[in-house]
């Protein structure tokens, strides 16, 4: 069944023109695993951005702060090689050398309801991020028969939502998307969660 989840993955990842592509469960778990296998120690954060990223950066104990940036389109974490891409498509616009993590949530432009992915450079990578979403396993083989090796974290794509995404992608692809930025989002520190930041 996983066939389909990597089918969903090569397609994604031709369209964007990345290497590889590994599917989540949604883009807050792609970074969170892309800030994980990256070992980030300390970050900024856009003050305009989805609520999850900063609670995300909290949640790993990362040395972090926000920053007023005027994105579009997509941001890079500071001071790292992650992206958030979260609202961004577009053929051909994957950025070398980073880990550019993209979301299949309602809002977005392929609507799956929920649901992200990683594009990266490196096979190495893609073996990496594929192992820590998917239970420390590869998938299409039990994990009883495996030596597990890595610690995963249940952050894989169903094949429910990579066929899914499969069934959509055509429509998305000759769609024009809608363009994103900073202004779409609220002003985080003005939040009381965020008072002490």
């Amino acid at each position: 069944m996983f066939d389909i989840v990597e089918r969903f993955e090569k397609r994604i990842a031709n369209f964007y023109n990345a290497p590889y592509a590994i599917a989540t469960d949604c883009c807050t778990h792609a970074i969170e695993l892309s800030l994980r296998y990256t070992k980030v120690r300390a970050a900024t954060c856009p003050v305009h951005t989805y609520i999850s990223i900063p609670f995300t950066l909290k949640k790993l104990g990362i040395n972090w702060y926000f920053e007023n940036t005027q994105w579009s389109d997509y941001y890079y974490l500071g001071n790292t090689n992650i992206i958030d891409a979260a609202v961004y498509w577009k053929e051909d616009g994957y950025i070398p050398d980073t880990l550019m993590c993209l979301s299949f949530q309602y809002k977005k432009h392929l609507n799956l309801s929920k649901g992200g992915m990683i594009l990266v450079n490196t096979h190495e990578d893609y073996i990496a991020l594929k192992k820590m979403s998917y239970d420390g396993r590869i998938p299409n083989l039990p994990w009883m028969e495996q030596n597990i090796d890595t610690i995963g974290y249940h952050y894989y794509m169903t094949p429910e939502t990579a066929q899914l995404g499969l069934d959509r992608l055509d429509a998305a692809i000759v769609k024009i998307p809608n363009q994103w930025t900073y202004s779409d989002y609220p002003y985080l520190s003005d939040m009381d969660i965020f008072k002490d930041e």
